[in-house]
């Protein structure tokens, strides 16, 4: 059984800055990349970031290239997404999800998903 903990949503105004975690535990074996999705209310989930576990593979969405970062510490199961110059409407909850066997934007690639960690960004 594979667990994803997200941490690190908050509420904060535009232009600052917030760092979400992801931690992964169980069969981690089993997944070569992780990736950020987040869902605004009323709008469907769209992709964020991904990263590979080996090699440093990594992808963005157009809507965040430049001010968002995904990192990875392997050691600890953890991926990081760093958030600078944030906007009103990167208002969500994101989620991250792991099971994929390479970096996708598409959600069906990953089987295994977070509860999610609210994000708020005031104008």
């Amino acid at each position: 059984q594979v667990q994803l903990v997200e941490s690190g949503g908050g509420l904060v105004q535009a232009g600052g800055s917030l760092r979400l975690s992801c931690v992964v535990s169980g069969r981690t074996f089993s997944s070569r990349a992780v990736g950020w999705f987040r869902q605004a209310p009323g709008k469907g989930r769209e992709f964020v970031a991904a990263i590979s576990w080996a090699g440093g593979a990594k992808d963005y969405a157009d809507s965040v290239k430049g001010r968002f970062t995904i990192s990875s510490d392997n050691a600890e199961n953890t991926v990081h997404l760093q958030m600078n110059s944030l906007i009103p409407e990167d208002t969500a909850v994101y989620h991250c999800a792991s099971g994929a066997q390479y970096v996708s934007r598409r959600q069906g690639t990953y089987n295994y998903w977070g509860q999610g960690t609210q994000v708020t960004v005031s104008s």
